[in-house]
Parts: structure tokens; C-alpha cells; sequence
């Protein structure tokens, strides 16, 4: 298991009454999302954020992290893929909780792309409920086994693209599917012409989640 870290922006109220995790996709490193700790800290004045570098260097751009490869982008790649990777974030989030003192209720996970599939592989195999799970143009790995691995049922919001042609739209509806099956609240935005990214009306969308699961 290899041991991450990342930037972290403190609360500007000075207090630190909830914490974001931020989780940056395939090739970027946890600068790349850090900045939405700025963009949402006027409306998150009590949270203090943390963005951790995936857990390996990025074979495609040596500049970058990866939570795992993406040699074949098969299913199974990423199913084993999120399996290797979770025990790194998995000791991230117990030491940020330990190191802010605030329990996994008054903790959210952000991802993109690949984080999102992170932050719903691991948040939803946490033993005490996350306050939510906000997931940009992502997936769920190995949807199949959530069922029988689930442990806690946080609220759950994705937002996607229709123009995403790296991870196509249809994997919104494959995640949706999986969370209904395993009886998990979902919401989804879906952002008509958006491509791989976040547009301001998922930045908005993502504030508002965020305020009422961590009020």
C-alpha cells in the first residue's frame, strides 16, 4: 500500500466543522481538483478540503497520477484497478478524519472521472456513512459485487455530460442502476452538450449537495 498526501485548504472561517475529499481523475493530481475547494468556500465557510495524489504515477503522462492504469480499459481493469487502489485512500481518509477530529458523517467525497469511481468504490464500503458522495463524469467498478459488499447507504449525487466521449453518458445509467439495485438514494444532473469536465451549473449543483449534507 502506498501512503498519499495532497494540497488541503483550511476553512475560511478558521473552524473546521466538516471536511471535502477531493478525488482527481485519471492523469491530473490532486491540484487539479483542489480548486474547487476555492470555488465552493464561500458557500462551505465551515469545510476544510484535501486533495490527495492517486496513489501511482501516471503511465500516459509522467506529470501525472493515476489510480490505476489503463491499459485496456476493461471492465475488469477497473474493478481490480479500485480494488488495489482503496487501501491507499482508504488510510488518507482515516488519518485526515483522525488528524480534523470530525467522524465520517461530517465528511464528503468529490471525485472526477476516475475519483468518482474511487470515492463510490470506497464510500460505499465504509463502515459508518459518509455525510455524501458527489461524483463528476464517473462510473461505479464492478457494479455486480456493490451488493454484497455494501456497508453504508450515504446520499449519492452524479453529474455527467451528454458529449463525454471518455467515459460516454451510458455509464451514468449503469451507475444509477447499480446504486437502485443496492437500495442507495442517487440523484443525477445530466449537462446537455458538456463533454469530459464540470461546468458552473455542476459547480453550482455540487454546492448546493454539499450545503445540505454537511449542514
Amino acid at each position: 500500500m502506498s501512503l498519499i498526501d495532497g494540497p488541503r485548504l483550511a476553512p475560511a472561517s478558521g473552524t473546521a466543522k466538516s471536511l471535502v475529499v477531493l478525488l482527481h481523475g485519471y492523469g491530473a493530481d490532486g491540484n487539479d481538483l483542489i480548486g474547487l475547494g476555492r470555488e465552493w468556500a464561500s458557500a462551505l465557510p465551515d469545510t476544510a478540503f484535501a486533495s490527495p495524489h492517486a496513489p501511482e504515477p501516471c503511465v500516459q503522462n509522467p506529470m501525472g497520477r493515476q489510480w490505476w492504469d489503463l491499459a485496456q480499459r476493461s471492465p475488469e481493469e477497473r474493478w481490480k484497478g479500485a480494488c488495489r487502489a482503496a487501501p491507499s485512500l482508504e488510510a488518507f481518509l482515516t488519518s485526515e478524519m483522525e488528524r480534523t477530529g470530525l467522524p465520517a458523517s461530517r465528511v464528503a467525497l468529490v471525485g472526477f472521472s476516475q475519483g468518482t469511481m474511487m470515492a463510490l468504490h470506497v464510500g460505499l464500503r465504509w463502515a459508518e456513512p459518509f455525510a455524501g458522495i458527489l461524483g463528476y463524469s464517473g462510473a461505479i467498478a464492478g457494479p455486480e459485487h456493490l451488493k454484497g459488499d455494501l456497508r453504508s447507504k450515504p446520499p449519492v449525487l452524479l453529474c455527467h455530460g451528454t458529449a463525454d466521449q471518455v467515459i460516454p453518458i451510458d455509464a451514468l445509467v449503469e451507475t444509477v442502476d447499480a446504486l437502485a439495485r443496492a437500495d442507495v438514494a442517487c440523484g443525477w444532473h445530466v449537462a446537455h452538450g458538456l463533454g469530459h469536465g464540470i461546468d458552473g451549473g455542476g459547480l453550482q449543483i455540487g454546492a448546493d449537495m454539499l450545503g445540505r449534507v454537511l449542514a
